[in-house]
């Protein structure tokens, strides 16, 4: 139910509503299992798609899909909206877009390398500030040697071929060691064995998709099926990290619209920060901060508020807050820090109900005019006009069917890339090897066999024998003497000559 650009949240004792102008001022959500977290996230994601906001919302249990089947009203609904006088309640139908990264319960979504960037992917593999400068640089010398970066096989394909130019890729854009490739190359496989090879790649997701409206001007209610891709916690933190940075990105500013452009719900938020490196959580927090002025609303859905980084919570305006168990010192931790996020109300002591709230219960804090926030009241959340709990698979597959984004996204799309490129360099530049060896070989063996035709040659011609025949010693022997003679006679002459005239 809407009221004057509010969604009607329940009653505490006044009417509490969430103002549209304020929602994209963000949102926590918290609570322990089964204390009536989701029903909250249904009446919230059915407000803003009646406003005509469409929502994205990550489902970890699959409850949140009944969202796209019209309700039919159990006795604890009917009873409820009684208690709160909620005279408007009726049944009703929201449309749907199913999203699966594994693409098996939904549309795939998908990015590319390219589209995450060094820096982002940087954060999410946890690299050092020498192994994210190697990293910097391979995507500066895809781009300046014309190789797309679509999926995780480029990036490996492109890391494989710098480690083998390590001395031209150094020259050219300063130290590169085959020891920080290495380390980035152990950080993908760790991503890819949680199931990144099913996330990058195309078609990406266009965020546009994300936006649509149906004809009766109702928001598309874009749910993620996330009980596979939960026990791939990297995974899901890449892909939420990704999405807010995409759409910071690509929306323009719009400072503080009468209602925002999208709003989101990370739910089981706690895997976005578990073991998180401090740097991830300083992208989130800044990603946070700013999508705001680009009138995106982040809701976060977790157990206890201490899941949440302080810096992150402190950007976190409208709460509803169900009950916590303080058992442990840890819970009795939490529980003081979620007693003093709110706005005192002197009716009654915050920590105190905060353990006492009942299923459906919760308290409940939002922004009002000039964004100061309401006194925290205890609510009973209104019932939710949808179906609660998960559809059948069937009618899933029909709501697939259906879906106005049906075809454009279901088949992997493998374009020429980095990956074929390099190894067709590689295979050029080995049959290029293979061809001037074999050349070398040939020419060799050509050589060789000149060689040994010349040899053969010289061992076929017949010899001159060196013994002389009658005839030729007989003339030799003339010739001698004719030799001879003819040089006494001129020794003669000479001498003679001299003497005749010394005379």
């Amino acid at each position: 139910m809407l009221v004057d650009g509010k969604i009607f949240l329940g009653t505490s004792d006044r009417p509490e509503y969430l103002s549209l102008k304020y929602a994209n001022r963000h949102g926590l959500i918290t609570g322990a299992t089964g204390t009536g977290k989701t029903v909250s996230l249904q009446v919230l994601a059915e407000g803003f798609s009646r406003a005509g906001v469409p929502v994205f919302a990550a489902d970890i249990k699959g409850d949140l899909s009944g969202i796209s089947k019209l309700g039919q009203a159990q006795a604890w609904q009917t009873k409820r909206a009684e208690d709160i006088g909620f005279t408007d309640y009726a049944d009703d139908v929201f449309p749907v877009m199913f999203w699966d990264l594994f693409g098996k319960q939904g549309h795939p979504v998908r990015a590319t390398i390219s589209e995450m960037g060094p820096v982002l992917l940087s954060r999410i593999l946890d690299l050092n500030d020498t192994q994210e400068g190697v990293l910097n640089i391979a995507f500066r010398a895809a781009d300046e040697e014309g190789l797309l970066l679509l999926d995780l096989k480029d990036l490996r394909a492109l890391l494989t071929d710098m480690q083998e130019r390590t001395r031209e890729i150094s020259g050219r854009y300063g130290n590169v060691t085959t020891a920080s490739i290495g380390s980035i190359q152990r950080a993908l496989l760790v991503l890819e064995q949680q199931g990144a090879d099913n996330f990058f790649g195309e078609r990406a997701l266009d965020i546009p998709d994300l936006m649509r409206t149906d004809v009766d001007g109702r928001g598309f209610v874009s749910i993620l099926a996330a009980d596979q891709l939960m026990q791939s916690p990297r995974l899901y933190a890449t892909f939420l990290l990704w999405l807010l940075s995409e759409l910071f990105e690509a929306l323009p500013e719009v400072g503080d619209p009468e209602k925002p452009k999208l709003v989101f719900f990370f739910d089981e938020a706690h895997l976005l920060f578990d073991g998180a490196p401090k740097a991830l959580i300083d992208k989130v927090e800044q990603v946070v901060k700013l999508i705001r002025s680009k009138g995106v609303g982040v809701y976060f859905v977790t157990q206890n508020p201490v899941d949440i980084p302080e810096s992150v919570l402190a950007q976190l305006s409208n709460r509803v807050q169900h009950a916590l168990r303080a058992y442990t010192p840890r819970e009795q931790k939490a529980v003081r820090v979620a007693a003093e996020t709110f706005r005192p109300n002197p009716a009654f002591s915050t920590e105190e109900v905060i353990s006492q709230l009942g299923i459906g219960e919760a308290l409940v804090s939002v922004l009002e005019e000039k964004g100061v926030p309401s006194m925290v009241g205890r609510t009973l959340i209104r019932p939710p006009s949808a179906q609660v709990g998960p559809i059948s698979p069937a009618e899933r597959d029909a709501s697939l069917a259906k879906s106005p984004v049906g075809g454009l996204y279901d088949t992997i799309i493998d374009r020429e890339s980095a990956f074929e490129i390099l190894q067709r360099r590689a295979r050029d530049k080995q049959l290029d090897a293979e061809r001037a060896q074999y050349e070398t070989a040939r020419q060799a063996e050509a050589n060789q066999l000149a060689r040994e035709r010349e040899q053969a040659e010289r061992a076929a011609a017949p010899r001159r024998s060196s013994r002389q025949t009658p005839t030729e010693a007989a003339m030799n022997s003339f010739a001698r003497t004719v030799a001879n003679t003819l040089g006494r006679e001129l020794v003669r002459g000479i001498l003679g000559g001299l003497t005749g005239r010394r005379r």
